[in-house]
């Protein structure tokens, strides 16, 4: 995959934040001398620091990812943590060079510019067209609803469900990069040659 990306600004961001995170930790250890102070208070505050810092590195690398393949990319990134946090399952098929006509089974023409709202949307659960993957060429959503060709390889252990084995069918078969958000965990990967990458760092699908 050719991807270059510049990540030494943000390993430098990341371990000052983190540092900040052991700071607090330090402070809630002097403060269990004390009877007086609940650290309850702390702990959330410490969690919602781990939090953004994994949300400023899980945007970082999507976007990285992502931005060869169209200039939309802040608004998939957008989208796709939108629904990971809500558990709204996607499947989002971005177009390189391969023509995917024959490999994919059309769905709904849209022919819509690419907004994180449109495909929020799109995904929402009980919309008619969030069954299936949307197709995005360069900036344009060009359809919705589309049908992929599910990959028979078999993951070991790993139980793969119907986005999944639909992003790597496609992977397997073309250039395009699938991206994945996982309703039953919200995790958030994507298929590329073959192979599945996650975005979020809760561990492997």
């Amino acid at each position: 995959m050719d991807i270059n990306c510049d990540f030494a600004p943000m390993k430098e961001t990341l371990k000052e934040e983190l540092l900040n995170v052991i700071l607090s930790l330090q402070q809630s250890v002097k403060e269990m001398d004390t009877d007086a102070n609940c650290l309850l208070g702390n702990f959330e505050k410490i969690k919602e620091q781990f939090m953004a810092i994994e949300m400023k590195a899980a945007t970082f690398y999507l976007n990285c990812y992502l931005s060869p393949f169209t200039e939309k990319y802040p608004e998939l990134s957008y989208s796709v943590q939108n629904m990971s946090t809500r558990k709204h399952g996607g499947l989002i098929v971005i177009q390189r060079e391969d023509s995917l006509e024959c490999l994919i089974q059309p769905g709904v023409h849209i022919g819509a510019e690419v907004t994180h709202s449109l495909v929020e949307s799109i995904f929402f659960p009980g919309n008619p067209l969030h069954d299936g993957a949307v197709l995005i060429n360069h900036n344009v959503i060009e359809s919705a609803a589309n049908v992929l060709p599910l990959s028979e390889r078999s993951m070991g252990d790993k139980k793969l469900g119907t986005r999944h084995r639909a992003a790597l069918g496609l992977s397997e078969v073309s250039d395009a990069l699938i991206m994945i958000v996982s309703e039953e965990t919200g995790r958030i990967s994507f298929a590329f040659r073959g192979n599945l990458y996650p975005i979020t760092p809760h561990g492997i699908i």
